[in-house]
């Protein structure tokens, strides 16, 4: 079960809202660990001096900054402590803007707000209103000795809190050397084409449809490895053809995009039931290769004691 990471309060011109912050994500990154090849023992990282040779105690581990190669400036852990934002529990919020206002660009990590114990009623006057309003706060936190922007706005029965990127990390787009310039020149034909295609891909944003295929093909084959399967290496793809006629493509876009929808319509149904068994019949295949994978490497595991 989730735990709180923070306890503090909301605090907006003379009122505190004592809160809980909780993660609003759990990442499903598959995470590898580095082993030697030939003992499969997993290999300890250590510090070293390159000049020596000899391994460097942690005690005796400095910062240093760089201001030229091979020219650092050592800053100790005190000198950095004084320099910490004050250590406060309040959420200072310092305006109300427009949703539409804020850039997703600038959205860092995002996090939940929930009412501490007793304080459940000013807690939903202040998402009420954010709601009614459609308004979200821009406030400053300090986490972990560490100060941050972030934006809060109401969301369901909770309040959702993202920190924030501050305005000189973002990098301004047009000023990558390979961004397009204004010269290219697109025609009025070309222009509703690419909006028929638009509108024809067009739907409501349902998260749940979207899965990390990448994640499940990696984790397919820790599965299939550990139970001894022998894998093929696949060939590279191949790059994709570059376009020689863009208003071509366009068309035969749309026309793709209307001979699904075509298709769809037709068998609806059925089609829909299919692709619903095709996937508990993959998803009852991945469990059973799953669970025999894990019965496999708990018998070994038991053999090798």
């Amino acid at each position: 079960m989730p735990r709180p990471i923070w306890s503090g309060a909301i605090s907006f011109g003379l009122v505190n809202v004592p809160v809980k912050l909780y993660s609003a994500v759990s990442r499903k990154t598959v995470r590898f660990h580095q082993l030697h090849d030939q003992t499969g023992v997993r290999i300890q990282q250590k510090r070293v001096d390159p000049t020596t040779g000899d391994e460097v105690p942690y005690e005796h581990v400095v910062k240093g900054y760089e201001l030229a190669p091979d020219r650092y400036v050592v800053i100790t852990p005190e000198e950095l402590e004084s320099l910490d934002p004050e250590k406060t529990r309040t959420i200072d919020i310092e305006d109300f803007v427009d949703l539409d206002d804020i850039d997703p660009i600038f959205y860092d990590h995002p996090y939940y707000l929930v009412p501490a114990p007793g304080s459940e009623k000013a807690f939903a006057l202040l998402r009420d209103a954010m709601s009614s309003s459609a308004k979200v706060a821009i406030a400053r936190v300090v986490i972990r000795s560490k100060e941050s922007l972030v934006a809060i706005r109401a969301k369901g029965r909770v309040l959702a809190m993202s920190t924030m990127l501050f305005e000189d990390e973002v990098v301004d787009g047009d000023s990558l050397d390979e961004a397009p310039e204004n010269g290219a020149k697109t025609t009025k034909r070309e222009l509703e084409m690419a909006q028929q295609l638009i509108d024809s891909l067009t739907g409501d944003f349902e998260p749940g449809k979207y899965r990390d295929t990448y994640r499940e093909r990696v984790m397919d084959l820790v599965d299939r490895k550990a139970a001894g399967e022998e894998i093929a290496v696949q060939p590279a793809a191949e790059e994709p053809a570059k376009v020689p006629d863009l208003m071509a493509a366009l068309e035969a876009s749309v026309n793709a995009v209307k001979q699904r929808a075509d298709g769809d319509g037709d068998g609806a149904g059925a089609g829909q039931s299919g692709r619903q068994s095709g996937r508990r019949r993959a998803k009852a295949s991945s469990g059973g290769s799953r669970g025999s994978s894990g019965a496999k490497r708990a018998s070994r595991a038991k053999a090798r004691k």
